[in-house]
């Protein structure tokens, strides 16, 4: 990380410094409803109830745009001259303020270049196009994309639209803090807002604290994308070397002078999230609202959560900001995986069972008989079985299993090793998350007269067990290979060690159990992948 000098770029000057005296002014008089709507300010009971605390979300996520930008690039560009508009507008951004510059453009009547890291996803991409932006792809960030974009308006003569670092901009985002204080008049604790570059938590904080200094503005950041905290703890700029793409709305490596300024004023404090909390706080906003907002849009969420936790809080009115709704759709499945993991309502285990007859059917029924350790006593379900066959003495099964309050991982494991289990837990290990629960399996040597079957078991308790009981004891079960998908019915995939002389007696079992099922015993992806 390296410090960074002041900037010489395209975007105004004051000579002298604006006081939040000075921001209340032009957040009041700020021209942003011609493009943007009054959000909502709803309640979320169902978060509100968990956390024993008043949650209120301002619904950024449902501007025209499905992000707040819009409002600070259409109160700058409205203000640009005839011959400014006549010649158009350039802005660099991952996504939304590119949404909004296209948007404030159209209604302007001016040209609109916009860059764009090549990291933006593609439904960005192609949402500034459909509002007739000319999209330039370049750089890994929002900083490399900036500093194209700068060098593009002066060849060209555009006007440079900076997402953050511009009064004007500041000043439309704050009229979203107007809004919720007209909305809320009530005891209002905190708000919660996303940091990126820092434009939005600088409008809001100049007029929350111009208002009603009392209540405290709390900046959300990401682990790995955290410039704004690392340069109000270090009492200057700091330029990251590297952000992380995950929330890709707040990877800013480098953040705004004016908004420097005015976050290590008028900011309280800092939270940092994680990957996992922003995706548990993607299905909170989701259960609470069905909409689903993108990455940068759930931090603030996830804040509140990490804040309540640390200090114990009851009673309190919290307010957050979804700044966006802007996510690419196969990125939903990362979310739903990680989600379960961020709220701790999964854990994973890698767990060694003794490779003989009958000892898989004994370690189901442990997990079926598995205790709440203080949670709910609703029945606890296998999310996740992957299990290939291996050795001759020991059996490696990877296993996820439901929990219902944080910390119970641990206890699970415990209980297991007193059984005769032996178990790792891989709850919070990325490597297993990531790569190693879509790895187990491949040859064996070991796997003799495998049959290959893929089944669908009804997504209810006891079907496995009838799977099992009704097996006949001389087979064995070489690979099985389940993932709850959240539908009525588990997709499982089982290798039976059958000689050849039990093929009848296997048929009329197929027929017992009564599961849809399909052999693929003679699946060439089966030869090439799976079998000796």
């Amino acid at each position: 990380m390296t410090t960074h000098p002041p900037s010489d770029d395209a975007r105004p000057r004051s000579k002298r410094k604006l006081t939040p005296a000075d921001y209340l002014k032009k957040i009041l008089t700020a021209k942003v409803y011609d493009v943007a709507h009054e959000s909502a300010l709803d309640v979320a009971p169902v978060l509100s109830k968990k956390l024993k605390n008043q949650v209120l979300l301002k619904r950024e996520d449902q501007q025209p745009v499905f992000s707040f930008k819009l409002r600070g690039a259409y109160n700058k560009m409205v203000q640009l001259t005839a011959s400014q508009l006549k010649k158009g507008v350039v802005c660099a951004s991952a996504g939304n303020h590119a949404q909004g510059v296209a948007l404030g453009a159209k209604k302007l009547g001016t040209r609109a270049v916009i860059v764009m890291p090549v990291t933006t996803p593609a439904l960005k991409i192609d949402a500034v196009k459909a509002l007739g932006g000319d999209v330039v792809l370049f750089g890994d960030s929002y900083s490399d994309a900036y500093a194209h974009a700068v060098k593009l308006g002066e060849r060209q003569g555009l006007t440079f639209i900076h997402p953050f670092d511009d009064p004007e901009v500041i000043a439309g985002q704050g009229t979203i803090a107007m809004e919720m204080l007209r909305q809320h008049q009530g005891p209002l604790h905190a708000v919660f807002v996303a940091i990126g570059g820092g434009g939005l938590i600088s409008g809001v904080a100049n007029y929350i604290k111009a208002v009603r200094p009392d209540v405290k503005i709390i900046g959300v950041q990401t682990h790995d994308s955290d410039a704004m905290w690392q340069s109000v703890n270090a009492g200057k700029r700091i330029a990251l070397d590297d952000v992380g793409l995950f929330a890709d709305g707040t990877a800013v490596k480098l953040v705004g002078e004016e908004t420097f300024r005015i976050a290590r004023g008028l900011v309280d404090e800092f939270v940092s999230v994680d990957t996992d909390a922003v995706c548990a706080a993607i299905k909170d906003v989701f259960v609470d609202t069905r909409s689903i907002v993108e990455p940068s849009g759930a931090m603030a969420v996830a804040a509140i959560k990490k804040y309540v936790a640390l200090h114990k809080t009851q009673g309190e009115t919290y307010a957050a900001v979804l700044c966006g709704a802007n996510i690419n759709f196969d990125r939903l499945r990362f979310v739903a995986e990680r989600a379960q993991v961020g709220e701790e309502r999964e854990a994973l285990f890698a767990v060694t069972i003794p490779e003989e007859r009958g000892s898989f059917k004994r370690f189901c029924s442990v997990l079926g008989d598995l205790p709440a350790f203080g949670g709910s006593q609703a029945p606890r379900s296998i999310t996740e079985f992957n299990y290939r066959i291996s050795d001759t003495d020991k059996a490696h099964v990877f296993v996820g299993l439901t929990t219902s309050a944080p910390g119970q991982s641990s206890k699970i494991a415990a209980h297991l090793g007193k059984h005769g289990f032996e178990a790792l837990d891989l709850t919070h290990d990325d490597l297993a998350q990531e790569h190693i629960r879509h790895m187990v399996g491949g040859r064996t040597p070991l796997a003799q007269d495998e049959r290959l079957l893929r089944f669908v078991f009804p997504e209810k308790p006891g079907a496995l067990m009838k799977f099992l009981s009704s097996m006949r004891a001389g087979w064995n079960i070489s690979l099985f290979h389940y993932r709850n998908q959240g539908a009525d019915y588990g997709r499982i995939l089982v290798g039976l060690q059958v000689p050849e002389k039990d093929h009848p007696s296997f048929e009329k079992f197929l027929q017992t159990v009564g599961y849809p099922h399909v052999d693929e015993t003679e699946n060439q992806v089966y030869k090439l992948f799976l079998r000796q």
